[in-house]
């Protein structure tokens, strides 16, 4: 079985290539490009992968465009910076693929404080109790590595187009009585500095897109 695996991208010309060389048999990587001005797309074409412009800036516009033009029945999403092993990918995948689980996320462990930053973890770990806290489900982490089934995904009918698109699909997830779990994966050193965690104000976007998702 085929699995589409949809990479947001935005100038991640340096880490691409040991994205995409690590990707598992099976697994087929749709860049979803989002407007990077270095060779991104160039570079992920050399790779092997598919490459789809998305004029819409914005993490979830990138996210559900490659959702579109996805065509395997179960799709994974990660991220394109080199944070996440693709090697990892088979792990998130099995409960779909086996009908144990509708959605499954990659619960980031780190082996250096510095890896991932302090400000970004505290603000992960806010928002992962407030999920647990509306919605029961019980998961640690909002994680960037996931899958689902794609007609499924679809059918939630997400609208979020920026940082808040992760945290609405669990909690569309999670009112649609979807089975959610989690496992651990590695999360490793990105390569340069992440648009989402970098900064303190980075991290602060985020969390406001989040908070407007856990209003509506």
């Amino acid at each position: 079985m085929r699995i589409d695996v949809i990479l947001p991208c935005l100038n991640e010309e340096a880490a691409l290539p040991w994205v995409l060389t690590r990707m598992p048999a099976g697994f087929r990587p749709i860049v979803a490009d989002n407007g990077s001005t270095d060779g991104s797309a160039r570079v992920a074409r050399q790779h092997g992968a598919t490459v789809i412009h998305v004029p819409q800036r914005g993490f979830g516009a990138a996210c559900h465009a490659g959702l579109q033009a996805a065509t395997s029945d179960i799709i994974c999403f990660m991220d394109a910076d080199a944070s996440l092993d693709p090697g990892h990918l088979p792990q998130v995948a099995g409960p779909v693929q086996a009908g144990t689980a509708d959605l499954m996320l990659g619960r980031r462990l780190t082996r250096r404080l510095a890896d991932w930053p302090v400000h970004a973890r505290v603000a992960n770990k806010v928002l992962a109790a407030e999920l647990r806290r509306r919605t029961g489900v019980r998961l640690r982490d909002l994680g960037p590595m996931r899958c689902a089934r794609r007609a499924g995904l679809l059918g939630l009918g997400l609208t979020d187009r920026r940082f808040g698109y992760p945290l609405e699909m669990v909690m569309a997830a999670a009112s649609a009585d979807w089975r959610i779990d989690e496992v651990d994966i590695p999360y490793l050193p990105r390569s340069g500095r992440s648009k989402v965690t970098g900064t303190v104000s980075g991290t602060v976007r985020t969390v406001r897109d989040m908070r407007r998702v856990l209003a509506a």
